[in-house]
């Protein structure tokens, strides 16, 4: 089977060539192979797998809508499938949002949602530029690629999303998030910055495929200030970050911020393809038809969503994955302090990563007061993205799932489902430190 898709499929699968395995069961945490191996799966779908692998909710939610002989493909009708989904997820929204909120459903994927936002916010303002953030990823649309820097747009203008370890100023802590935002604030008041009042601004609450950068919420409080000084729409881009992922139902939560408009995929779909826009109802300025697609009244999506949303909730996985992400940041730190090899450890909740940088480079230059010097003075070393593979490939072999990401794909991430239990917690950590330690160790076989 790996043969033939290799030989089948196009050159830009992506998963496939550095995770060569064929599943062919999975449950909770765990996939089994074609092979007969089993593996911890801390991928869980890119974040679509908030209760992890066929969850018995999930499943009873899909059989129920299957055997009721209700419509599958309902366009933008409305059924009781769609109006429970609608419910639990208003239930769910920051109060200041779902008290004044609307809802469009989009395309199964959240790069669809993107672009039902950025295209709402240009309509409602009558302006088209957007702001956006380095490191962001908003999707693979020629919109969302804009919005990710993947594609040039001069209606996008970039800004300096601040973090400690590689922060854009080379300070980091309060003070990049200061400079970071002053830098925007210039930009939007500069009569000669070449920037006009924007449609919106874009930003994920913790840049996930950027290498897992949690947002200050400190800074996150004042671009939400600096918008609504401007009216000037705030996005947040929560596909990967919802559902509980980060200690939050929503991750805008822990800084109190409410958006005017959240872009929400991956896990409320239960595992299955939906997507949706929510916004203030201030912005539903759309004619009829002005935003559609196809397949955005997926009924066993919105069944596996609300199962899944309503098990979050209920069973408070959200602080769970607080509590627990705090427990493997702490046992992944220690870990740091072992392996030169490990620049930084960083995440919320149970969105964590790992940057591999390569300790016998120079470090690269910082200010005397970095928060965040490399030994003997300087700043964070080169990213080592080949050690990062050869971490990757190393966890594989000993049954663990993990994903990269981040400057040079040189960050391991971890997306372990919110349902992981204490023991298994325990052997992701273990099979990942023995993968670290391999590595270090070199030279590490392809």
């Amino acid at each position: 089977m790996l043969r033939r898709q290799s030989a089948r499929e196009s050159a830009a699968r992506t998963y496939a060539r550095a995770l060569p395995i064929v599943p062919v069961r999975a449950r909770g945490l765990t996939i089994e192979g074609a092979d007969g191996r089993r593996y911890l799966d801390c991928l869980s779908g890119a974040g679509t797998l908030a209760l992890g692998h066929n969850h018995p909710v999930v499943l009873e939610a899909i059989r129920k809508v299957l055997d009721s002989g209700a419509p599958l493909h309902i366009l933008d009708l409305a059924t009781p499938v769609k109006d429970a989904f609608t419910t639990e997820l208003f239930r769910t929204l920051p109060s200041g949002l779902a008290d004044h909120a609307r809802v469009q459903f989009c395309g199964p994927a959240g790069t669809d949602a993107v672009e039902a936002a950025l295209k709402l916010v240009r309509t409602a303002t009558g302006r088209s530029g957007i702001l956006a953030f380095t490191g962001a990823y908003h999707g693979m649309t020629a919109g969302a690629l804009e919005a990710s820097g993947g594609a040039a747009d001069v209606r996008v203008t970039r800004l300096p999303y601040p973090q400690d370890y590689r922060c854009p100023f080379g300070v980091g802590g309060e003070h990049g998030a200061e400079l970071a935002a002053r830098w925007t604030e210039s930009v939007l008041d500069d009569p000669k910055s070449g920037v006009p009042l924007p449609a919106g601004m874009i930003l994920e609450p913790v840049q996930g495929e950027g290498g897992v950068n949690p947002a200050p919420d400190a800074w996150l409080r004042r671009m939400r200030q600096i918008t609504e000084a401007r009216s000037i729409p705030l996005i947040a881009d929560e596909v990967q970050t919802g559902v509980g992922r980060t200690g939050r139902f929503w991750a805008v939560e822990h800084s109190g911020v409410v958006p005017d408009v959240m872009v929400l995929s991956k896990a409320i779909g239960g595992s299955l393809p939906l997507a949706v826009v929510v916004y203030r109802d201030d912005l539903d300025v759309w004619q009829p038809g002005a935003h559609a697609g196809t397949f955005r009244g997926n009924q066993l999506a919105m069944a596996a969503g609300t199962a899944t949303l309503a098990y979050v909730r209920e069973n408070r996985l959200a602080e769970r994955a607080e509590a627990l992400g705090a427990h493997v940041l702490t046992q992944l730190r220690s870990l740091a302090t072992e392996f030169p090899c490990i620049g930084d450890v960083r995440g919320r909740g149970l969105m964590i990563g790992i940057e591999l940088v390569d300790p016998e480079a120079a470090p690269e230059p910082a200010p005397l007061d970095s928060p965040t010097p490399a030994p003997g003075g300087g700043g964070p070393h080169p990213a080592a993205p080949a050690l990062a593979a050869a971490v990757q490939r190393e966890c594989l072999r000993r049954g663990l799932i993990v994903e990269l990401g981040g400057r040079h794909a040189s960050v391991v991430r971890l997306l372990p489902p919110l349902t992981i239990s204490d023991e298994q917690t325990n052997a992701v950590l273990d099979r990942l430190a023995d993968a670290v330690a391999a590595v270090a160790r070199g030279p590490v076989q392809p």
